[in-house]
């Protein structure tokens, strides 16, 4: 993508802001729809939840200060949107969100989208067991290959705060896979 300065100032700009966000849709559609469906594990609610993030973004494009990537501004809008979306969904559904995302989880198998095996079912069960901020840091250091600055960017946390959790998080899961 072009020099980010210039990307933003087209976005804020009346005359080039549709254009420019319409560029923004095609480079960050993919990586973003997959980065909210390794949250939310359902293909229909990632769609909402993307739309949802696409919606904030083009809202609040006067209120990004340029402290940090655009990618990742965007990225922590949508981890945000995807963890309230799974936590308002559980509490509609009357469930823990432990509990939607075992249900989600059982769901995989009959998902046309899903393209996993019986070890990446197991993988995702457990996934769940850790607590949300190992999950999402597990998730996108394994599944979207981000690299740790990337992801301490997006979540506010220390590279060094970032490495720890997921080492821990591979012990757990290890842990669960070996005795399951």
């Amino acid at each position: 993508m072009q020099e980010e300065k210039d990307f933003i100032q087209e976005l804020l700009h009346p005359k080039t802001r549709n254009t420019a966000f319409e560029k923004l849709l095609r480079e960050y559609q993919k990586p973003l729809y997959h980065h909210i469906r390794n949250i939310v594990l359902n293909h229909d609610d990632a769609d909402d939840v993307l739309q949802n993030t696409f919606i904030k973004v083009f809202q609040n494009l006067e209120k990004f200060k340029g402290e940090s990537k655009l990618f990742s501004w965007m990225y922590r809008i949508a981890t945000n949107e995807a963890l309230t979306f799974l936590k308002q969904k559980a509490k509609k559904s009357g469930i823990s969100s432990e509990a939607l995302q075992n249900k989600a989880i059982d769901n995989l198998q009959a998902d046309v989208y899903f393209e996993g095996n019986d070890i990446q079912i197991q993988l995702q069960k457990a996934i769940v067991l850790l607590p949300e901020k190992q999950q999402l840091i597990f998730k996108m250091k394994y599944f979207e290959e981000l690299k740790y600055e990337e992801i301490s960017e997006i979540l506010g946390t220390s590279v060094g705060a970032l490495k720890a959790s997921y080492h821990i998080a591979v012990k757990k899961i290890e842990a669960f896979v070996t005795t399951n």
